[in-house]
C-alpha cells in the first residue's frame, strides 16, 4: 500500500509539502526530526491528510497532479 500525504508546517502555515510512502507516521516523524533536507527549514509538521492506494502507480502519478497548479487547487478545495 502506498500513500500520498501533504503535510502543513506548523511555524509557516502557508507551506505545504507533497509525497508518497508505505508509512506515513514513520515519515511524518522524519520530516520533524529534520532528517529530510526538503522540509527541515519549515519544520514541525502535521498531517493534513492521506489518500492511500494499492497500486503504487496511481500513487505517483496522483502525487505527481497533486504537485501541479490545478492540484494545489484541488488539494485547497477537497482535501
Amino acid at each position: 500500500m502506498k500513500y500520498v500525504y501533504i503535510l502543513r508546517s506548523i511555524s509557516c502555515a502557508d507551506r505545504y509539502y507533497t509525497g508518497v510512502t508505505s508509512d506515513v507516521e514513520s515519515r511524518l516523524a522524519k520530516h520533524n526530526a529534520k532528517a529530510v533536507s526538503h522540509t527541515s527549514k519549515y519544520a514541525p509538521w502535521e498531517l493534513k491528510t492521506y489518500v492511500a492506494f494499492s497500486d503504487e502507480d496511481q500513487a505517483f502519478a496522483f502525487e505527481k497532479y497533486l504537485k501541479s497548479g490545478s492540484g494545489r487547487a484541488f488539494a485547497k478545495k477537497h482535501l
